[in-house]
């Protein structure tokens, strides 16, 4: 029933306890007052006991949970963290460097901290034991939390990402046996799809032009990613490339319904409801601001989902039984459907590893070329590696992308330097070389950031803000990671780590040396779309090594600002 309210109704509806609280007190005491002391208090007395109640309960209810927490701490013989304020650094805003506030706060309060916004503290670490409780040794504490789910609810439904305890084993029982082993049927995928994406890319360079890598990539991925998932690509590649904004009197025709556009659109909104955290209802009041672009997603997919759900229907009325195995030749929507015919819970799933699949792969791709772009010598090193294992223009088998260690090593420094995620009952983070164990209230969020872990220099070396992919092949991989290991997450640990980690590496991969089988040098020209330039001083940052020109963004994935605009040289491979 409330979820049919709008969103700012029901945000009130929900704690209608907390705003009433206040008002039934001043008139419980004023009435108790007249009727058994026959005190008349004055109306502007009244009035002003009204207006006064709702900052003194805040006040008395944070001092007694203030003592609860510490009192609690104390039992389980642990500490709170430090509070962090926000007062002691320099806030940049929008135009500052990812993160920049949280690298600056570990500078002055270490590791973990509580961080306290409108008036809601949550835990935040980047401590690698902490992270490891949370993800595996002490799973079954954390959860993903109401609050979360009630503001992805609009993009993810109740899919896999946005579920917890026995719904979310669920759906990873549905999921696991179609991520269990590689298939051929990936690379025929892949390579239709990537050969569409750089024909279109060298032809656009033909005419004079630079690319928008990561619109090609992210379309690429949404091609492979709903043929894997559906059976049937939904050809965002068939509209063509974008021209530079520098480019006068060329351009593609926007598209209102267009699928890539919608499906991006809905992740920004939906990370934008993280700003006002549990109140985000109030900043969407009357209208769902996700829904409409999700609807035009759903648009392309339910037509896709009610026919197989037909073909189902029509072989169950001949009496067909159908086998439960996971086959090779199945989708992950046929596998799905041999397990449940609810519409809703399906089509949820699917938006989840939809967004799982495209967007995590595509901002890998980005980034990636973006270093090698400005490191031509590691971008001619994977060259020549990519040469001498698959030649120049042989598609690479799935041995070729094993063997290939310095191409494995350029994924896994794009993913550590750009990384592509609350407690349900008492609970306490373990002690570390620099804190003691730390209290986690019930119900208090704990974030923690793998950007601003991957940048460790105490982790990772004083070179971590480089980028170097010989730290995953040289002795700084058993100095550093090999003992240590949870410093290193791109796809999540434990229980939640993610299905599809193998299909995204051999994804990143088969593109990656398709492309530089056909070209021979990238250059990044920011200047081609000036709203990509990064700003005055966004280098200025304890997490940037001060060479920084792409402006990254971020909204459920990382991204590059106004697109990754490159120019390439073909190769001529004599």
């Amino acid at each position: 029933m409330l979820q049919n309210l709008p969103p700012g109704p029901r945000f009130l509806v929900r704690r209608i306890h907390y705003i009433s609280t206040p008002p039934v007190c001043v008139l419980l005491g004023t009435t108790l007052a007249r009727t058994l002391g026959g005190v008349q208090l004055p109306t502007a007395a009244v009035i002003l006991a009204y207006a006064l109640s709702f900052p003194l309960f805040l006040l008395g209810y944070r001092a007694w949970k203030n003592i609860s927490m510490k009192r609690a701490a104390a039992s389980l013989g642990a500490a709170m963290a430090p509070m962090a304020k926000l007062e002691s650094i320099q806030i940049k805003g929008e135009n500052g460097y990812p993160r920049d506030f949280l690298f600056r706060l570990c500078e002055v309060w270490g590791n973990s901290f509580i961080l306290e916004i409108y008036y809601l503290k949550r835990i935040f670490t980047v401590e690698p034991e902490h992270i490891k409780a949370i993800l595996a040794t002490d799973f079954t504490s954390f959860e993903k939390g109401a609050q979360f789910r009630d503001q992805m609810h609009s993009l993810l439904g109740v899919g896999v990402f946005n579920a917890d305890d026995e719904l979310w084993k669920f759906h990873r029982s549905m999921t696991r046996p179609f991520f269990s082993k590689d298939r051929i049927s990936h690379f025929d995928n892949f390579d239709r799809h990537a050969a569409d994406a750089l024909e279109q890319m060298k032809a656009r360079m033909r005419e004079g032009y630079a690319v928008d890598w990561q619109d090609l990539v992210a379309r690429f991925t949404l091609d492979s990613a709903t043929e894997f998932l559906f059976g049937k690509d939904v050809r965002s590649l068939a509209k063509g490339l974008p021209y530079p904004p520098t480019a006068e009197g060329r351009f593609i025709p926007a598209d209102e319904y267009d699928f890539a556009a919608a499906f991006l659109k809905a992740q920004t909104v939906s990370a934008a409801r993280g700003r006002l955290q549990e109140a985000w209802g109030l900043g969407e009041f009357w209208k769902d601001q996700v829904l409409p672009h999700k609807a035009s997603v759903d648009k392309i997919i339910i037509p896709i989902l009610e026919d197989a759900l037909q073909r189902k229907a029509e072989k169950a009325a001949v009496g067909f039984v159908e086998s439960k195995d996971i086959s090779d030749d199945d989708t992950l929507l046929s596998s799905l459907l041999k397990v449940t015919d609810d519409r809703q819970l399906i089509l949820d799933e699917i938006s989840n590893i939809l967004l799982a699949g495209r967007d995590t792969t595509a901002s890998t791709l980005t980034f990636a070329v973006y270093r090698l772009a400005e490191r031509p010598d590691i971008l001619q090193r994977l060259r020549e590696e990519i040469l001498n294992v698959v030649g120049p223009s042989r598609r690479p088998s799935y041995d070729d992308i094993r063997n290939m260690k310095f191409l494995r090593a350029v994924i896994n420094e794009t993913l550590r330097l750009y990384p592509p995620v609350n407690s349900v009952k008492d609970t306490v983070l373990p002690a570390t070389t620099t804190q003691q164990p730390i209290f986690v209230p019930a119900g208090m969020k704990c974030i923690y950031s793998v950007f601003v872990m991957h940048r460790r220099k105490d982790l990772w070396g004083p070179d971590a803000l480089k980028f170097d992919p010989d730290r995953f092949l040289d002795e700084r991989l058993q100095k550093y990671l090999t003992p240590n290991p949870f410093i290193f997450l791109p796809f999540n640990a434990g229980p939640r780590i993610c299905l599809g980690q193998q299909f995204a590496y051999n994804e990143v991969s088969f593109m990656l040396v398709r492309l530089l089988q056909q070209v021979s040098a990238i250059e990044f020209v920011p200047e081609v779309a000036p709203k990509s330039v990064v700003p005055p001083e966004y280098t200025d940052s304890p997490g940037s090594d001060g060479t920084d020109r792409v402006w990254m963004g971020n909204h459920l994935t990382m991204y590059a600002k106004d697109g990754l605009w490159v120019k390439m040289t073909e190769a001529t491979n004599e």
